[in-house]
């Protein structure tokens, strides 16, 4: 796959350690873009080296509860990488920044090393059929994934423009439609943990689900 400049054929392309940015709630999936402010400053040190470097950043998701915990809290399992495609410098010591997701990837130890940033060893043989465009489009319900959208925005009397969604690629959808949706950040774990775009969409609709039914049983939205 082409992110940016760059183009990742194999998980061969890819480093074997990767600085991360543990932020909860945070969803980035292949193919996706994920704009992000950096104001804390051992991001802004990581944005640096990244851009000295292979522009690679990996996002995760501390694990649920531990968030505010301390500077270190423990790791979710699974994150993803992404290019580093857009940069701009505010003025005023923050950085915005673009990533674009390349695979997800296993977390595994940390590595300890000269810098105010955490870096973490990498496994992404679990994930390399993330670096083929639309794998496992045709496996989605699309139109039951369509009948949950319409049905979450009926319940939230929110509109939605219907031909750029009739004229999304499936890949395009189903990741959108997780990356945008509001749930917490268990449940955006789920979704970037699912094995495939097949089982993504399925999670997406099961959650969806559950949240809608439990809005009808309590006369309200139970979104976070």
């Amino acid at each position: 796959m082409q992110a940016g400049n760059a183009i990742y054929e194999t998980i061969a392309d890819l480093p074997p350690i990767l600085s991360v940015f543990p932020l909860p709630g945070a969803l980035l999936l292949p193919r996706t873009q994920l704009p992000l402010n950096i104001f804390e400053q051992r991001y802004i040190d990581m944005v640096d080296a990244a851009l000295a470097g292979n522009r690679l950043i990996g996002m995760v998701q501390p694990l649920s509860g531990q968030a505010g915990n301390d500077d270190t809290p423990e790791l979710a399992s699974v994150g993803c990488v992404g290019r580093l495609t857009s940069f701009q410098e505010t003025g005023d010591g923050r950085y915005l920044i673009t990533l674009q997701g390349i695979t997800r990837f296993g977390v595994g130890a940390e590595v300890r090393r000269f810098s105010n940033f955490r870096q973490v060893e990498c496994d992404f043989a679990a994930f390399a059929h993330d670096l083929k465009c639309g794998e496992g489009e045709h496996d989605v319900d699309r139109n039951g994934l369509l009948k949950t959208l319409r049905d979450y925005l009926d319940a939230n009397d929110l509109e939605a423009d219907w031909q750029s969604v009739s004229e999304a690629e499936t890949e395009v959808l189903v990741n959108a439609l997780c990356m945008m949706c509001p749930y917490g950040p268990e449940e955006k774990q789920a979704l970037l943990e699912a094995r495939d775009l097949k089982t993504r969409a399925e999670t997406l609709i099961a959650i969806t689900e559950m949240d809608l039914a439990r809005s009808q049983n309590d006369g309200g939205t139970t979104l976070q």
